[in-house]
């Protein structure tokens, strides 16, 4: 069976931000592609921006890829005891990245802002989305690659780093200061 991957990053969003009764608000984007449901980070309300710079990867069936019209993006808002309220969704047309994606083995759309419909289904806002459609003749290529990020993220923190030797020296160097200052007992 052939399957494909489909990657979205979902970057920002702007013009979408209501007040809350307490604090700063913070959202959360749940995509939605085919049978297939993610849920990004929450962002902080710091920011008239909400950013989250996160992507998100959906190992599509052949029947999954060719019957999944659209990608939805709900934003949510999280509120004080609550899961969240409704904000606005962004759904965007797959048809084409998919069928060139499918022809060509990769195809890649830098993120682009699409959209935010309300419940009364007016326009308010809009949310920054990129995507990457990776056939089947490709995927082990992309998966490799993966892996190989990963490991490169695992020598990064590895016990064996400068910074963590530095952090052994110091947190030695204070315990046996602090073991010399002490009075002993004897």
């Amino acid at each position: 069976m052939k399957t494909a991957i489909l990657e979205v990053l979902v970057v920002n969003a702007k013009g979408i931000t209501h007040t809350n009764l307490v604090g700063t608000p913070s959202y959360y984007v749940v995509i939605e592609c085919g049978p297939q449901t993610q849920r990004s980070k929450v962002s902080s309300g710091k920011h008239k921006k909400p950013h989250w710079n996160q992507k998100f990867i959906f190992d599509l069936s052949e029947f999954d890829y060719k019957n999944s019209t659209h990608l939805k993006c709900r934003i949510m808002d999280t509120k004080l005891f609550s899961n969240g309220g409704f904000v606005g969704e962004a759904k965007i047309f797959l048809g084409g990245i998919i069928l060139e994606g499918s022809e060509q083995g990769y195809i890649e759309i830098k993120p682009a802002a699409y959209n935010v419909v309300l419940q009364d289904h007016t326009y308010k806002g809009e949310i920054k989305i990129g995507f990457k459609f990776i056939g089947n003749n490709n995927k082990e290529k992309y998966l490799m690659g993966k892996q190989d990020q990963l490991k490169a993220c695992e020598k990064k923190e590895s016990p064996n780093s400068i910074f963590g030797w530095i952090w052994r020296i110091l947190c030695c160097k204070i315990f046996f200061f602090y073991q010399n200052k002490t009075p002993k007992t004897h």
